[in-house]
């Protein structure tokens, strides 16, 4: 048996350290959201954060967008050429993406400057990429809503996990002590 937790080594320290690094953030994630009041319809600062900056973004293709708080559920309601376009819920803000984009990067060691600089960094382009998916699914619906679950369910989330899964193999391939160093002369 410990043959095997020798020769598996690298994979149980990947996995314990995604573990805990997932469960801890998740934790205090969790704590974050538990200071909203869902029964008053609060919604938590981040996802409003989020839904401010998708209608920042939606005014690039329609001056007449606009967000308003939603009175019979816990979202931000997204107006798109005067009507209803999306509404904007927690599981929308995309930290739960950052959350596993955060763990596995941790997981996978590197030097702590660069790591601390990616995960600042690609934590950052997560939420860029997910304001533009947002908007975009919002511009989609708007001009092709009978095909709502093939961008809502497929498309877009294609394209911000595949974002995600691109940074982590330049993490990987670049950054991280398992990335290939140059030959030395």
């Amino acid at each position: 048996m410990k043959e095997y937790f020798i020769q598996f080594k690298p994979f149980l320290l990947f996995l314990a350290k995604f573990a805990a690094s997932y469960f801890i953030l998740t934790f205090i994630y969790q704590s974050y959201l538990e200071q909203f009041d869902a029964k008053k319809m609060e919604v938590d600062g981040f996802t409003e954060l989020v839904a401010n900056q998708t209608q920042k973004v939606l005014t690039l293709f329609d001056t007449n967008s606009c967000t308003e708080s939603n009175t019979k559920e816990t979202s931000v309601k997204l107006f798109y050429q005067g009507k209803w376009a999306a509404r904007i819920i927690e599981g929308c803000n995309a930290i739960s993406i950052i959350i596993l984009f955060v763990s596995f990067i941790i997981a996978f060691t590197g030097k702590l400057k660069p790591s601390l600089m990616f995960i600042i960094c690609g934590s950052l382009l997560i939420h860029i990429m997910n304001i533009i998916r947002i908007a975009l699914l919002c511009v989609a619906l708007h001009n092709f809503p009978n095909n709502e679950s093939l961008f809502h369910d497929i498309i877009f989330p294609l394209v911000i996990y595949g974002f995600v899964f691109m940074l982590w193999i330049l993490w990987v391939n670049k950054y991280s002590y398992y990335a290939e160093k140059p030959a030395t002369k």
